[in-house]
């Protein structure tokens, strides 16, 4: 891992009706003060480690990032062949059937690890401290850096920022995914971080 990482195991936990073990919890803390902590769930046969690695590159040092790791269970879409899953799967097409209970363990798994989390208060950084920090980053050796400026900013955001981030994102995780499903995440974080340019 790198600085700023750590991870935890997250132990046993019960998935449908059999017992299934959660793997690894990785956790990125914030570079900066902590104002929000994001739960990223990996795909169908990856784990928390390598997304871990990633999102500790992004460009948000206010953001703790959580990578739980997904237990490895038979996947009836793979012919029963075990992976990292969040509930099985049992047909890749959008009208398959879900796996109702395992989708609901899964998000209790979610719901104990954010448990643990503090209600952070929510103070602005001082201008001078992201500067700063933009100049530890790029000193420290972090490339694809960049330190903008955007007018009325204030405590909020503002579509050009996000905008920004959205495209960053995109152009980093474009071979894993495709502009639509990094734009369906990008406008869920700004919804439920409260970054649609009002006051949070």
């Amino acid at each position: 891992m790198n600085y700023g990482s750590s991870s935890r195991p997250s132990g046993p936990r019960t998935a449908t009706r059999r017992s299934f073990e959660y793997g690894r919890t990785y956790v990125v803390r914030p570079k900066g003060r902590h104002q929000a902590t994001i739960v990223w769930l990996h795909g169908l046969g990856d784990n928390g480690a390598s997304w871990s690695q990633l999102l500790e590159s992004l460009p948000l040092p206010n953001v703790k990032w959580i990578c739980p790791t997904a237990p490895t269970r038979p996947v009836a879409a793979f012919g029963g062949f075990p992976c990292t899953a969040w509930f099985d799967v049992k047909d890749l097409s959008e009208y398959g059937p879900d796996d109702v209970e395992g989708t609901d363990v899964s998000a209790a798994h979610v719901a104990n690890l954010l448990s643990a989390e503090p209600a952070d208060g929510d103070d602005v950084v001082p201008y001078k401290h992201g500067e700063r920090s933009a100049e530890v980053l790029r000193s420290s050796g972090f490339r694809n850096l960049t330190f903008k400026t955007y007018n009325g900013l204030g405590h909020y955001t503002v579509p050009e920022q996000m905008d920004d981030v959205c495209r960053w994102l995109t152009a980093r995780l474009g071979h894993y995914t495709v502009p639509e499903q990094m734009d369906d995440v990008c406008r869920w974080l700004t919804a439920r971080l409260g970054l649609d340019g009002s006051r949070s």
